[in-house]
């Protein structure tokens, strides 16, 4: 089982309290990055892994999706999302994505924001993922990028500058990493790049676009606090099809 950190009391508070929690979409810099590699919605069936409070799934139904699931680890995630939800053609159901069952070729598109980076076994969920998309269907994820698991701060230190530096720290180790993010101790999968694009080939996907996001200049200059993401990139952006 997937470590259940959304519902920490603590951690809950305080990721309650991110931009990207208060705004929703509108405070999610990656978005329009997002939105990008994201088919047509209309008519689309759209699984949403890892669905948080809801705001993915609630636009893909906005923009005319036939129906979405939305599944969760956290209880209070899908109260939150079942909360803010009257769409009756949406689906909010607790579910441990390592032991994920979908069933086969029901799905048209697989969304997961942010979630994948916290699955011991990607490879059985990638497999599981595949299955359950039509021929020709998309799956489109982020994740924290390897990189940037790789040289989390702490560790970041200053140079003659002033500037923060980021030391990679055994990029090619894979495996559990911890952090104290919100609260002591959370869970994180660390697997390089090329282990994430190789998986996702072997499982018989074909990567369609990647991208390592970086803020533009204009929410930079609204958000001052996100120029430091041009020093490394923070997120990964992956669409990719079934062949």
């Amino acid at each position: 089982m997937a470590q259940n950190i959304y519902d920490n009391p603590e951690f809950f508070a305080g990721y309650s309290q991110l931009p990207r929690q208060v705004l929703g979409l509108d405070g999610v810099p990656e978005w329009p990055a997002i939105r990008a590699l994201l088919p047509e919605m209309a008519g689309r069936r759209v699984a949403d892994l890892g669905c948080g409070f809801g705001w993915a799934s609630r636009w893909f139904r906005e923009q005319g999706a036939g129906s979405v699931l939305g599944l969760d680890l956290s209880s209070n995630m899908i109260e939150r999302a079942r909360a803010d939800t009257a769409d009756s053609a949406v689906d909010y159901r607790i579910a441990d994505l390592e032991t994920l069952e979908l069933p086969a070729e029901a799905f048209d598109l697989v969304y997961s924001a942010l979630t994948f980076h916290y699955i011991r076994d990607f490879g059985r969920l990638i497999r599981v993922i595949h299955a359950a998309l039509v021929p020709g269907g998309d799956l489109v994820f982020t994740i924290e990028h390897p990189i940037f698991m790789a040289a989390e701060h702490p560790h970041w230190t200053q140079d003659e500058n002033g500037r923060k530096t980021w030391p990679v720290n055994g990029y090619s180790i894979e495996g559990e990493r911890r952090t104290d993010w919100f609260a002591r101790g959370v869970l994180k999968q660390h697997r390089t790049l090329a282990t994430t694009i190789n998986t996702l080939l072997d499982a018989g996907f074909a990567p369609r676009r990647i991208v390592e996001f970086v803020p533009t200049p204009a929410q930079i200059e609204a958000m001052p606090a996100l120029a430091e993401e041009l020093e490394r990139p923070m997120m990964l952006l992956v669409a990719a099809q079934k062949t």
